[in-house]
């Protein structure tokens, strides 16, 4: 990168990933003279892959049904959403001449369907804005007197009046979130709370759930359970078997509201058959056994049931898998109904951090001002992104998170810095 000593700025922001790219060009459209810190040689490279490459960008809802899906930091988040709401995210990529589309459940996507077009928009904009990037890695805060003087980086030290750190969190290491911004701001005085992953498949009875690897079922029920309490989690969506447990959007969602999980400490009951009550889904049975009367119980089930899961079903249910379907009893059927209606799976736990989309934990919310995301340690310093203890589910709700608390960050940063 060579000396950076040549650089005066008012703020640097380090990281340049979808809070820290937002937030520079923000904060030079205000008159700042802006320095953005990236190690990698690319900027968003997280950003790039979110949306399994489409880039969810925010929720087509209000602020209060965006709170609603923040298990984490939502009270606190309330400011920063005011100020740069989903509608005001979807106005400003829209000025950045990102064309939009709404699909289920209000999830917003670009129309091209490629994050790299969200990623080369924001560039646009931070080139327009005069916002200087380099390439380099910052090591340390530099604080003087309780406030921020500049960023010890590889290359030299950078002076300037503010920093946004922007940092990410732990999860898909290879994009660069490894955890740097954790440590500067716990050198800088700041508490970080326990990280792990979220929006992370779960780790759940490899045995039986290998057995239905592949599988997706979709419109179904599931409720996590915490052993003797009541469901953490119930939501309908989709759910997918994989080798190790259960991954999926509902089982993504599910982890967001799972602390500490391991041990089988909780357990998921799948409704299989969510829009049929117990007498609906028996009478639905019966017909099928009418049809199928001569057949064995094993051979019985392909009209209501995915062929990856009837071995498990049956096995389950405790009918000999050879019983002809006429001489099942009543109570054997109700058994099947409701083995169909509460299918358990013992959860052990989650997979890797690096496997989660986002990180839950981070640096103390109590310590950051809600309006402007300044620490409360050090003067000048302000957080963005997925380095905060916020995190939510899935839908384009943590990049909301991510605009708008960069958005607030560079606001702020810009008036008292630059």
């Amino acid at each position: 990168m060579g000396s950076t000593n040549r650089y005066r700025h008012d703020i640097v922001i380090v990281g340049g990933g979808a809070a820290g790219m937002l937030a520079s060009g923000v904060a030079a459209q205000r008159g700042a003279c802006v320095l953005l810190l990236e190690k990698n040689d690319k900027l968003g490279k997280k950003l790039l892959i979110t949306g399994k490459g489409r880039c969810n960008l925010t929720n087509d809802c209000s602020v209060t049904e965006a709170l609603e899906n923040i298990p984490t930091g939502g009270r606190f988040l309330q400011s920063a959403l005011s100020g740069f709401a989903p509608r005001d995210v979807m106005e400003f990529f829209g000025s950045l001449g990102i064309l939009i589309k709404v699909e289920r459940g209000g999830r917003v996507f670009p129309q091209s369907d490629k994050a790299s077009d969200v990623v080369s928009a924001l560039r646009r904009y931070m080139d327009k804005m005069g916002v200087t990037h380099i390439r380099g890695k910052a090591t340390a805060l530099i604080v003087e007197n309780g406030r921020i003087a500049g960023v010890a980086a590889t290359g030299g030290d950078i002076k300037c009046k503010a920093v946004i750190l922007a940092t990410g969190g732990l999860s898909y290491p290879a994009t660069g979130s490894t955890g740097d911004g954790y440590d500067m701001a716990r050198a800088s005085g700041h508490t970080v709370t326990p990280c792990r992953g979220s929006l992370v498949p779960l780790e759940a009875e490899p045995e039986l759930c290998a057995r239905m690897q592949g599988l997706t079922l979709k419109n179904v029920r599931l409720s996590v359970y915490e052993e003797g309490r009541k469901p953490v989690f119930e939501d309908f969506g989709e759910l997918l078997f994989t080798h190790f447990g259960l991954s999926g959007p509902l089982a993504l969602s599910a982890s967001a509201l799972m602390r500490n999980c391991c041990g089988g400490k909780y357990y998921a009951i799948v409704d299989l058959k969510p829009a049929l009550d117990e007498k609906k889904l028996d009478s639905r049975i019966l017909r099928d056994f009418e049809k199928y009367s001569n057949r064995d119980f094993s051979n019985s089930l392909g009209d209501l049931l995915s062929k990856l899961m009837i071995p498990v079903i049956v096995e389950k249910s405790g009918i000999p898998p050879d019983t002809k379907v006429h001489s099942i009893s009543r109570e054997q059927r109700n058994s099947l109904v409701s083995l169909l209606k509460r299918f358990r799976v013992d959860i052990d736990g989650f997979r890797p951090v690096e496997e989660a989309i986002i990180t839950s934990g981070g640096v103390e919310l109590r310590e950051i001002n809600p309006k402007t995301m300044e620490s409360k340690i050090v003067s000048g310093l302000h957080f963005a992104g997925e380095i905060i203890d916020a995190d939510a589910y899935t839908g384009g709700f943590n990049l909301q998170i991510a605009w708008s608390t960069a958005y607030a960050a560079a606001v702020a940063a810009a008036k008292n810095g630059g």
